[in-house]
């Protein structure tokens, strides 16, 4: 466990210019992973290695991740990802229809938002038996009474499995004091507008073996596509 420093930063380009014989892998990628069964985990693995081969990839999400932190600094309960839809590209305003209202949903059921504080949290890399893990929670949040979130977001059209809840949870836990000092990690289903937290009776001790199987089998396919 080590914090996510300029190194890192340097490191990570990198490994990403290089040719893709070295395991990685995102939150969001390992946590789709975890939920594959069969031969879809290794068909998965590939596709991601041919994407980090071709430094190919785009997140069509950043606009509705930017008006929401606008809705919640500037406390506007919703005008930004009202208007969101209207400002992006035509081939994205069907995705942005199914996405918007559940994200109003979110920042409704945050509450008193002079009581809520955007923060920024950090970035870090968690080693996963032999797999290093990109974290990087999209939201940091700090209420009045002195509780913190860290939120990641998930946009897929079908729900986050538990499993993916799990891992993701457990690693933003394991690594929280990287992310965000004394925060609670946090999913939000944002199709659904729900929230998702760790379940208090999960036990780390028993999560840490299985994520560390299933980094080793990612790790083994990722070098077994390479043949």
């Amino acid at each position: 466990m080590f914090e996510w420093t300029n190194d890192d930063r340097r490191r990570e380009r990198a490994v990403a210019a290089s040719e893709p014989l070295t395991p990685y892998v995102t939150l969001l990628g390992f946590t789709r992973y975890v939920t594959r069964t069969g031969p879809a985990k290794a068909s998965f693995v590939g596709g991601l290695r041919k994407q980090r081969a071709s430094q190919s990839g785009f997140n069509p999400h950043g606009t509705l991740i930017k008006a929401l932190k606008s809705d919640i600094q500037f406390r506007t309960r919703g005008e930004h990802l009202s208007r969101v839809t209207e400002t992006v590209k035509p081939r994205w305003r069907p995705l942005y229809e199914a996405l918007v209202p559940g994200a109003i949903a979110y920042l409704r059921s945050l509450g008193d938002l002079s009581r809520v504080f955007l923060v920024s949290p950090r970035e870090a890399i968690a080693m996963v038996g032999p797999l290093p893990v990109k974290l990087n929670p999209q939201l940091g949040l700090r209420y009045a009474d002195g509780g913190a979130e860290a939120v990641r977001l998930h946009f897929d059209e079908e729900p986050p499995g538990g499993e993916a809840v799990l891992a993701a949870l457990h690693l933003m836990r394991r690594h929280m004091d990287q992310l965000l000092p004394g925060a609670e990690p946090v999913i939000v289903d944002v199709r659904r507008g729900r929230v998702l937290r760790a379940d208090p009776q999960t036990r780390p001790e028993q999560v840490e073996p299985w994520l560390a199987g299933e980094a080793a089998a990612f790790s083994a396919m990722w070098q077994a596509a390479a043949a």
